[in-house]
C-alpha cells in the first residue's frame, strides 16, 4: 500500500493521538478559571475608588471564594462522579462564567449598609462565593479527564499541561485587564465592570468547544482504534473501566490514612499558594510604592514561571516512569525537588530590590505549581476511576481551607499594622512540612485496597 501512514504501528498511532488535544481543551478551561479568579485582585484599586474597603474586607472576598470553592470541590467532585465528565464540566463552566459576570453588576442601588458594609461590597462577596461554587468543579473534572484518557505513565505530563492553564490565565490577566480598563467604559458602565462581564462571556464561548470536542474514549467519534485500545486496555487493567459500578462511600475513602495525608498536604501548600495569588499585586504596590501599570509590568513574571513548573514537574515524573522508576519514586522525587524551591520566600522581607523579589517569587511559583501538578495526580494513582472526582474534591477542599486560614491571618495582620514578614515566613515553610507529611503517611504511592 503506497501510503505514508501505512507503515505506522499501532503503538505509533496511539502515541500521536487525540488525547493530547483533549488535554489542551481542558487546559483552556483552567486558563479561564484562573483568569476569572484574578479579575478581582487586579481591579481592586479601581473598585476602591467607587466603594472603599479595608484589608479585612479584601480578605473576606478571598475567603468567600475559597469557602465555596472548597465545599463545592467536594460537591463538584461527587457531582462529576455521578453525572460524568461531559455533562458535569459543562454545568460547572456555565455556572462559574455567569457568576464571574455578576461581579460587574455590584452596586449600592440606594440600599442601606449590611453588617456595616456597603451593599455593593456585599454583592461582591456573594458573587465571589458563587464563582467559587462553580470553579470548585474545575479540577475534579480535569482529574477525571486525565483518568479517562491517559495511561498512568502519561498522567503527570497530562496534568502538567492542564495545570499550566493556571499560569496562562494568571499571566494574561494583568495585561488583558489593563487593556479593558483603558479602552472600555461602554454604555456608561465603569471599565472595571467590563472586566468581569467580558471574562464571563469567554467561559460561555468555551462551552461550545467542549460540547463539540469532548466525549469519553469509549464514545469519541474521532478517536483512532489503536489509541482507543491502548487507553481502554489500561483502564481495564486497573479496574476502572467505563462500567464504573457503585460509588465508593465517602466514609470508606476518608478512612484511608494516605488520602487524609494528601488532603493535609494540600491544606498546607495551598495556604501559601492562595496567599501569593490573591495578595501579590497588593504586596508589590504597597511594598515598593508602585502604581497599577508598573505592577502589571512585572507581576506576570512569577505566574509565567509557575507555568514552566507545571510542565517540568509533570514531565519529570513521567520521564522517571518511562526510565523504569516506580510510581512511588517518580512522584516523590518530583515532589521533593519542587519543595526545595519554596523556602527562598523567607528572604523576601529583607530585600529592597524589586527585581530580586520578583526572581524569588518566580522560584516559589515554579516550585508550587510543579508540586501542585504532582499532588493533583495522586488521586489517579491511589483510587479507582469511580472515586477519583470525590477524592480530588477532598484534596481541593483541603487546599481551599488552607487558603482561608492564611488569608484571614494576612488580612488581620495588615489591618493591625503588621508588615508582610510573619505571613511570608509561614508561607515559605509550608511545602517542606507537607513533603515530610506525605513521606511519613504515604510510604508507598499505589492503588489502595478499599474495604467497604
Amino acid at each position: 500500500m503506497d501510503n505514508k501512514f501505512a507503515s505506522r504501528t499501532p503503538e505509533t498511532a496511539a502515541r500521536s493521538g487525540l488525547r493530547w488535544q483533549i488535554a489542551f481543551l481542558v487546559c483552556a478551561a483552567i486558563t479561564l478559571s484562573y483568569f476569572d479568579r484574578q479579575t478581582l485582585p487586579w481591579t481592586l484599586t479601581e473598585i476602591q475608588k467607587d466603594y472603599p474597603f479595608s484589608d479585612q474586607v479584601k480578605a473576606l472576598f478571598d475567603s468567600a471564594f475559597l469557602m465555596a470553592y472548597g465545599v463545592m470541590y467536594i460537591g463538584g467532585g461527587r457531582l462529576l462522579d455521578h453525572l460524568g465528565t461531559r455533562r458535569g464540566f459543562l454545568i460547572v463552566m456555565i455556572f462559574w462564567s455567569l457568576a464571574c459576570a455578576s461581579q460587574g453588576l455590584a452596586g449600592n442601588y440606594g440600599l442601606p449598609l449590611v453588617f456595616g458594609m456597603q451593599f455593593a461590597l456585599v454583592m461582591l462577596v456573594v458573587s465571589r462565593c458563587l464563582l467559587g461554587m462553580g470553579e470548585g468543579g474545575g479540577f475534579p473534572a480535569a482529574t477525571r479527564v486525565v483518568t479517562e484518557w491517559f495511561p498512568v505513565r502519561e498522567r503527570s505530563t497530562a496534568m502538567g499541561i492542564i495545570n499550566a492553564g493556571t499560569a496562562v490565565g494568571a499571566v494574561a490577566a494583568p495585561w488583558l485587564i489593563l487593556l479593558v480598563l483603558n479602552y472600555t467604559g461602554w454604555f456608561g458602565l465603569a471599565p472595571w465592570r467590563w472586566v468581569f462581564i467580558l471574562s464571563g462571556a469567554l467561559g460561555l464561548v468555551w462551552t461550545l468547544w467542549w460540547l463539540w470536542d469532548y466525549h469519553t474514549p469509549e464514545k469519541h467519534p474521532r478517536l483512532g482504534a489503536a489509541e482507543r485500545a491502548m487507553i481502554l486496555s489500561e483502564s481495564a487493567a486497573i479496574g476502572s473501566s467505563a462500567t464504573e459500578g457503585q460509588a465508593i462511600p465517602i466514609s470508606t475513602l476518608l478512612a484511608q490514612r494516605e488520602i487524609l495525608a494528601v488532603v493535609g498536604a494540600k491544606f498546607l501548600t495551598d495556604a501559601a499558594w492562595y496567599f501569593y495569588m490573591f495578595w501579590l499585586p497588593k504586596f508589590l504596590m504597597e511594598t515598593f510604592q508602585i502604581k497599577f501599570n508598573a505592577a502589571t509590568s512585572v507581576g506576570w513574571i512569577p505566574y509565567a514561571a509557575s507555568g514552566v513548573g507545571c510542565l517540568v514537574g509533570g514531565g519529570l515524573s513521567s520521564w522517571l516512569l518511562h526510565r523504569g522508576a516506580s510510581v512511588n519514586r517518580s512522584r516523590k522525587v518530583a515532589l521533593g525537588i519542587s519543595a526545595v524551591f519554596m523556602p527562598w520566600v523567607l528572604l523576601v522581607p529583607g530585600i529592597q530590590s524589586l527585581t530580586v523579589v520578583i526572581v524569588i517569587f518566580s522560584l516559589a511559583f515554579f516550585g508550587q505549581q510543579s508540586w501542585s501538578t504532582i499532588v493533583m495526580t495522586l488521586p489517579t494513582d491511589m483510587v479507582p476511576r469511580r472515586a477519583v472526582g470525590t477524592v480530588a474534591g477532598f484534596v481541593g477542599f483541603g487546599g481551599a481551607m488552607g487558603g482561608i486560614v492564611l488569608g484571614q491571618i494576612a488580612g488581620w495582620l495588615r489591618d493591625h499594622h503588621y508588615s508582610y514578614t510573619p505571613v511570608l515566613i509561614i508561607a515559605g515553610s509550608l511545602h517542606v512540612i507537607a513533603f515530610l507529611l506525605i513521606c511519613i503517611a504515604v510510604p508507598n504511592i499505589k492503588q489502595l485496597v478499599l474495604k467497604k
